[in-house]
């Protein structure tokens, strides 16, 4: 099999992380373009609007053969049919990518948390706005997503602890690089909330103990968490105790 090309940014996880778990779960070849020589004229070449009509607007992208595929969502539902990392029925992936578009929306607040005003601006410059901004979101957003998360995993109650299957789906990858980040990021937080979502917190640990994730966590391609990514950790921002 001709492996895949992930095209990401070489120094931090986000986004692309959660392509990168599922592709360690399936144990297909993939090469991490921007993290070897020249990868970043790579990351430019294929984000080329100009030249080509279905150009992707940002990474993740992943290239499969002739196909250029972007969204992290639109990657995970093509590489959970093509690997076993997604139910076999049109109701249970739509499911599934509706898991996955929910958990963007989630990642996204915490991007938006320590950057409230302008991306395009250092956290420094906002970090009046991001203290109140995170606020709202340790105290409201994240237990209404994470609360969700949590019925969902009842509601499946009975099939293994998985989150939309009888077994393991890309969506229970992506739930485990949630929590993980959030941990990351608000430590004193979520110690304090996470006993009110016991079904997600043990659908992280059986995550971290599948043989390959394990094996990739700890290896070099697992890049750490770092503030310059979407999860970050800075004191200021987390519940203080």
């Amino acid at each position: 099999m001709e492996p895949y090309i992930l095209y990401y940014w070489p120094t931090i996880q986000g986004r692309g992380e959660f392509v990168r778990l599922a592709l360690e779960e399936a144990g297909v070849p993939y090469e991490d373009v921007a993290r070897g020589r020249h990868g970043m004229e790579s990351i430019q070449h294929v984000l080329d609007w100009q030249q080509a009509r279905t150009a992707p607007f940002a990474p993740p992208v992943l290239r499969a053969g002739d196909l250029l595929i972007g969204q992290t969502a639109n990657i995970l539902q093509f590489l959970g049919a093509r690997h076993g990392l997604a139910p076999r029925s049109l109701e249970a992936r739509l499911w599934c990518n509706q898991l996955q578009l929910t958990i963007a929306d989630v990642v996204a607040e915490a991007h938006d948390a320590h950057h409230p005003i302008s991306v395009n601006s250092y956290y420094e410059d906002q970090k009046k706005a991001a203290v109140a901004r995170t606020r709202d979101f340790r105290n409201h957003r994240i237990p209404k997503f994470l609360g969700y998360f949590e019925q969902v995993l009842d509601n499946n109650a009975g099939h293994g602890g998985w989150a939309a299957s009888s077994k393991l789906t890309y969506v229970d990858l992506s739930l485990f690089q949630l929590v993980a980040g959030l941990r990351y990021a608000y430590p004193n937080t979520m110690k304090r909330l996470q006993r009110h979502w016991p079904r997600l917190i043990a659908l992280h640990d059986m995550v971290a103990a599948r043989p390959r994730i394990a094996a990739y966590l700890k290896s070099k391609r697992r890049i750490p968490f770092n503030e310059d990514g979407i999860f970050r950790h800075y004191i200021e921002l987390d519940e203080q105790v």
